[in-house]
């Protein structure tokens, strides 16, 4: 969330007044563009309705979809990883002195590190491979990276699908795959449901 409004603010600091970038309820947004021919509320425009899904919005702009994509590129943030995320290097902690406040030396072990106090100070006792370049981190291996400040995870916005005057261009290869997913019948169904649930 703090990558996502890092690069949100760097995206109005520069385009302040022409753009607005809708992240939220994706059904909600979905519904009032139109989810069918019949609904939607310019032409094509439902086909943006069926990519809201996930980690999806809504970026409305005067600017040219190849300087946006091109923006977008080029800004990333770097995150902490998550339980899951491959690691993208070899973290090896040496023996020794950690640079961590005293009172997490209690959490560090539950973690697997092999820490003892001495003065007051978070001693390594033998150097400890964290994680392994090119496996998925275990929740302890995560913690563990945050702790010691390694922000593995890159956080990054992606441009899949295009819609200006009435026509509806598909970008990236995810906006492929949204044409793909889903018919109009499992759509009506699901506009019901929503309808209920508001």
């Amino acid at each position: 969330l703090i990558s996502l409004i890092r690069l949100l603010k760097q995206w109005y600091q520069r385009r302040v007044r022409d753009s607005r970038i809708f992240l939220g309820r994706n059904k909600v947004m979905a519904l009032s563009l139109g989810r069918t021919i019949e609904t939607e509320y310019k032409k094509d425009i439902h086909k943006l309705s069926k990519g809201l899904v996930n980690k999806r919005g809504l970026l409305f702009t005067n600017e040219k979809v190849d300087d946006v994509k091109e923006w977008f590129k080029s800004h990333k943030q770097f995150c902490f990883a998550r339980n899951g995320s491959i690691a993208t290097e070899t973290v090896v902690l040496p023996e020794g002195p950690l640079d961590l406040p005293h009172p997490m030396e209690p959490q560090l072990r539950q973690l697997g590190l092999p820490t003892r106090l001495k003065d007051g100070v978070i001693v390594l006792d033998h150097e400890h491979t964290v994680c392994t370049a090119g496996k998925a981190l275990t929740t302890q291996q995560a913690v563990i990276l945050k702790h010691i400040g390694n922000c593995m995870a890159e956080f990054k916005m992606e441009i899949i699908a295009h819609w200006s005057d009435q026509v509806y261009t598909v970008i990236s290869e995810s906006g492929a795959a949204m044409e793909i997913t889903g018919s109009d019948s499992d759509v009506k169904n699901e506009e019901i449901e929503d309808v209920n649930e508001n």
